[in-house]
């Protein structure tokens, strides 16, 4: 399989030529050694127990003598190598040292974490469209061209419906996106998926239930992209309230899924404060679910749900490269009257409401939602977007513009 390039190569290169540490953290199988192992001169794979076992024996000395940059791969399989990363840091704070991997969080949150001030951290998720389709470079992020307030070309392409749901059910796992039969694809996904509920799940936290933590993560699919009650979701898995919570938590470091906080400003009021959910990747969704692209068509609740997490996984996968520096937030309001998809919080204050519809030809009630968030925030409010899936952009509004899916990445 070919390299393709990756959008987060330019910031990479641009970090290591800052910073003596980089940490790149997310899900398993994403490319995240394929990519750093370009910038670096010695590559560890600390998973390899003939190659673990010096540095767990003594990771200081283990270091010495590697040309650097050294590229240590999934660091939580031996975690004293943070200590000596900290120390050799310490000594010789120069630049252009050290990138690690993980696809555990492990540490990452706790109070005792040693790399604060040494590692800086970089989420890196699985292929973007665009990555997929022109390669990694040259482009600006969607909400870095909402937020400046310029003009929206047109996708040259324009895919239809079924288009969506097919990229959609592909995901941006480089080995699923690689593959020409469908087959091939969902089999790698079912392999994967058992592997995380065993193995994966089993690194972290011992004990664990596989059958319920999958019976959990189809529950937790069923709901993404939405903001579901606590009672709905312990029924359809069968568990716990206990239960469910440790496993949320276990399969949020996984980096599998992702919860997203509600958004509170004291220019609006009575709103909830439940967080939305979503399966970081569609194609996990359509596997956990067994779904065929065709008969989600038919299903206008479920077609709505991976529209959305496939949009919000095509932007979560531009974030940390948009100068914007914008942050994801939902809005809902306790009385169900007004609900915003996605709110993008950006510097001082300024925000972005997007909304995402399963049509192609939005009107003017579509928007009706940012309509009220616009007038309800007055110059806090940058812009609104309906992204869509019909071919063009076009005006709904003063404030508000229709985009299609495909917008992201053209």
């Amino acid at each position: 399989m070919h390299y393709i390039h990756r959008s987060y190569e330019a910031l990479i290169r641009e970090m290591m030529a800052e910073l003596p540490a980089l940490l790149l953290v997310g899900p398993r199988a994403t490319g995240k050694t394929t990519t750093a192992a370009r910038f670096a001169a010695s590559l560890v794979r600390l998973d390899r127990e003939r190659e673990a076992a010096a540095f767990r024996a003594d990771p200081d000395a283990a270091l010495e003598g590697l040309t650097e940059p050294i590229l240590l791969d999934e660091w939580q399989a031996v975690p004293e190598v943070l200590g000596a990363v900290k120390r050799a840091v310490d000594v010789r704070p120069e630049p252009n040292r050290f990138v690690l991997t993980g696809s555990v969080r492990g540490d990452l949150d706790a109070e005792t974490w040693p790399g604060t001030g040494r590692l800086v951290r970089l989420r890196f998720w699985g292929l973007s469209v665009r990555e997929l389709r022109a390669g990694g470079e040259n482009f600006v992020p969607l909400l870095d061209r909402l937020s400046e307030g310029g003009a929206i070309a047109d996708p040259v392409e324009a895919p239809d419906l079924l288009d969506y749901v097919e990229m959609a059910a592909t995901g941006g796992f480089p080995q699923v996106a690689a593959s020409r039969s469908s087959r091939a694809r969902e089999l790698w996904l079912e392999s994967y998926i058992d592997q995380l509920v065993t193995r994966d799940a089993a690194s972290i936290e011992m004990g664990r239930d596989p059958e319920r933590l999958r019976r959990y993560f189809e529950g937790y699919a069923l709901n993404s992209a939405g903001v579901a009650a606590e009672k709905t979701l312990l029924e359809t898995a069968q568990v716990s309230r206990k239960a469910a919570e440790a496993y949320e938590q276990l399969l949020k470091n996984l980096f599998v899924v992702e919860s997203i906080p509600a958004w509170t400003s004291n220019r609006l009021q009575r709103l909830i404060k439940a967080p939305k959910r979503y399966v970081v990747d569609p194609a996990l969704l359509v596997a956990l679910l067994r779904l065929e692209p065709r008969a989600i068509l038919r299903d206008g609740n479920l077609l709505g749900r991976l529209l959305e997490t496939f949009v919000v996984a095509q932007l979560r996968a531009e974030l940390d490269l948009c100068r914007c520096r914008p942050r994801l937030y939902h809005l809902r309001d306790a009385n169900g009257r007004h609900e915003v998809d996605l709110l993008c919080e950006m510097g001082g204050g300024r925000v972005i409401g997007i909304e995402i519809k399963a049509t192609a030809a939005p009107r003017l009630e579509d928007c009706r939602h940012l309509v009220w968030m616009s007038e309800a925030l007055g110059d806090r409010f940058v812009r609104g977007v309906v992204i869509h899936t019909g071919p063009r952009s076009f005006a709904l509004s003063d404030q508000v513009l229709a985009l299609p899916i495909a917008s992201i990445w053209s």
